[in-house]
């Protein structure tokens, strides 16, 4: 009895009882159908299954026979074969989209998932994951944005290697995304500014502690004393347009981006462009599809995204401000250059404090007390003076002479040689 209970399902053992309490006359056959949701042919079916073949006649007659939708062995191969052939490296979602769109092949990905297990064309099972605890979506769009760049060859080979500068919205996943030469700080704040012209300034950002997001020097004495945290050129110019910077403690904190890499690494790697530009306008194209497809709605309706109103110069705030203090003779150094400010009012400029501010694409701007502009010329920087020669040394000349009479050799020698009498 244990035996064959141990087969059955969790449906066939809720039946058994009923069944029994019917052959022995304790429940009519009207109430046990109402009881089981069944007929009360049904009823008497089960009840002759179970006389003549015990507790195993309640069994499915389907269980352990092939499904009669089972796709034919030669189909199964020829799928099979392409994966082989032209998709080793796909998953099975990708693949099943790959197969109907290049060979009119429909087949569900969980099929193909059961099958390529079975052949052994997936990846082994993932080690054990530390435990993370579970983060529910921000409610409203625009609440939060998650940031971060991705090094990949997305050209495969036929340009040169680029990094994606890509951005997801926390409560619909819609994404927006750019490519780059490298990860930096002009490439931070010029896909941001992008960013904020398509969907608005966000409520804060989401993104790791790189250098380019978070300064990693110590606080100084002055912004110790006034409370201040040293920040980076990114924090500071986010700061301005009052957006909240988060710093993830790990990758998998802001796991919804570094996801979104490895689809788009997928999906991305089979369009035949060979340069940045093509890269980006492919992308522009792409990005209304995905997002049409893959967002979702959010929690609550609304839109948290900040308008861009003409009374917020985007240019003015995400580039690099450095202060700088000018020379008796007018002039400033930056990044190795020296530049020659113009006075307008023919008042001296020493000593007075600048800002200057270098754009994403590397325009400067000389700004005095943070709104007026000043014209400059770039000069030359006067070439350092030569070192002197240095006088070559001259050979020095060891004499052995004789120690003074208070030389602590003397007494040394004084002292070795009263013992040596004692003893």
């Amino acid at each position: 009895m244990e035996s064959e209970s141990y087969h059955m399902s969790q449906k066939e053992l809720h039946r058994l009882p009923v069944i029994e309490a019917v052959c022995a006359k304790q429940v009519v056959q009207m109430e046990a159908a109402e009881s089981l949701g069944l007929s009360t042919r049904q009823v008497r079916r089960l009840q002759r299954r179970l006389q003549a073949e015990g507790p195993a006649g309640l069994k499915h007659r389907s269980r352990g026979r092939p499904s009669n939708h089972r796709h034919p062995p030669e189909f199964r191969s020829r799928v099979l074969g392409l994966i082989r052939q032209k998709y080793p490296d796909f998953g099975p979602t990708l693949a099943c989209e790959k197969l109907a769109q290049a060979h009119r092949i429909r087949l569900s990905d969980e099929t193909l998932r059961e099958w390529m297990r079975a052949e052994g064309l997936l990846a082994g099972r993932r080690r054990p994951r530390p435990h993370r605890q579970w983060r529910e979506r921000r409610a409203c769009y625009g609440q939060m944005v998650q940031m971060d760049g991705s090094h990949h060859d997305w050209l495969e080979g036929r340009g040169p290697k680029l990094v994606l500068m890509g951005y997801i919205d926390d409560a619909t996943s819609r994404i927006y995304g750019r490519f780059y030469d490298s990860e930096d700080l002009p490439a931070a704040l010029d896909s941001f500014k992008r960013y904020c012209r398509v969907n608005g300034i966000p409520q804060s950002v989401y993104l790791d502690k790189h250098t380019i997001y978070r300064s990693p020097g110590p606080t100084n004495v002055q912004n110790q004393l006034e409370g201040k945290v040293t920040q980076s050129q990114f924090e500071r110019a986010l700061s301005e347009l009052g957006v909240n910077v988060i710093h993830a403690n790990s990758p998998q904190a802001k796991g919804r981006v570094e996801r979104l890499f490895k689809t788009l690494q997928d999906r991305l790697g089979l369009a035949r462009v060979k340069s940045l530009e093509q890269a980006n306008r492919f992308l522009q194209g792409f990005l209304v599809c995905y997002n049409r497809r893959f967002a979702r709605s959010a929690q609550q309706p609304g839109n948290l995204h900040r308008r861009v109103h003409a009374g917020i110069r985007l240019e003015q705030i995400l580039c690099v401000k450095e202060p700088r203090v000018v020379a008796n003779d007018g002039t400033i150094r930056i990044n190795r250059q020296r530049l020659q400010l113009i006075p307008q009012d023919r008042l001296s400029l020493a000593q007075r404090r600048v800002t200057v501010t270098i754009s994403p694409q590397g325009r400067m701007r000389v700004l005095c007390d943070g709104t007026q502009e000043l014209p400059y010329r770039s000069v030359p920087i006067s070439p350092r003076p030569e070192p002197k020669p240095r006088e070559p040394d001259l050979p020095r000349t060891w004499s052995r002479g004789i120690p003074a009479a208070n030389h602590p050799w003397r007494q040394y020698e004084l002292t070795r040689r009263l013992k040596t009498l004692k003893a």
